[in-house]
């Protein structure tokens, strides 16, 4: 990539203005005083301790050599109003936006969805700046195994009883996460996402399946710790 290329893309950096601060922040006293900041901080606690997805995610990750730090790996800070959450490669850490997250659900979705691309960047060295069928298959993954296009969420965006409704979510969310941190024409992300598409949206590391609701999620979780103490026992 040349560079008038890098420094005309800002690979979405402009939707998280934090990061422009330091390399990574770190919560503060100071900072939890915050009605935002400590609401968003009570959320991802109960999220990480209590949401099947991400206690899969987060086990899966410390058994990949890549444990997650609350403190050092997610970071509470005021974004754009057109995302919830990204995640930050330069640092390893995932931005949820305090200011456009205001439900425990909403929370969840957005710590699954973003603890899959933590996954994809320790399991499979993805190439995030300059191979747009990385971040495609990932934005993929995380649309599909997150519960953001489970049936439940569809209906509340009335849009239900189409062929393949799952699928068409799926391929839709991807789209516009890719449209919002990478400056490509539609076209162009819709060719990508076309041809990675069927690999991607078929591979369920590490459910095992596409966990559509949070009882899936929890019989996943539940057989992600039944595999751990099998292999323990051998």
């Amino acid at each position: 990539m040349d560079q008038t290329k890098q420094q005309e893309e800002d690979y979405g950096y402009n939707l998280f203005p934090g990061r422009k601060k330091s390399k990574y922040k770190k919560g503060s006293i100071v900072e939890s005083l915050f009605t935002f900041n400590h609401k968003c901080q009570a959320m991802l606690q109960f999220a990480v301790e209590t949401s099947p997805y991400a206690k899969l995610l987060l086990g899966a990750m410390k058994n990949s050599g890549c444990t997650v730090y609350k403190d050092r790996h997610f970071s509470c800070e005021d974004c754009d109003g057109t995302v919830s959450g990204g995640f930050d490669a330069t640092t390893s850490q995932i931005v949820l936006c305090q200011n456009n997250i205001h439900q425990q659900a909403h929370m969840n979705r957005v710590v699954t969805h973003e603890l899959i691309h933590a996954f994809d960047h320790c399991r499979a060295h993805v190439d995030w700046f300059n191979n747009f069928k990385h971040l495609a298959c990932s934005e993929i993954r995380a649309a599909n195994l997150s519960g953001e296009c489970s049936f439940t969420n569809e209906l509340s965006r009335l849009n239900f009883g189409l062929n393949q409704q799952h699928q068409e979510c799926v391929r839709r969310c991807a789209l516009r996460s890719i449209l919002a941190v990478r400056k490509i024409s539609r076209e162009k992300a819709e060719k990508v996402l076309d041809e990675v598409f069927d690999s991607c949206f078929h591979d369920h590391t590490p459910f095992g399946r596409i966990p559509h609701s949070k009882k899936d999620a929890r019989f996943a979780y539940r057989d992600f710790e039944s595999r751990d103490r099998y292999y323990a026992n051998l």
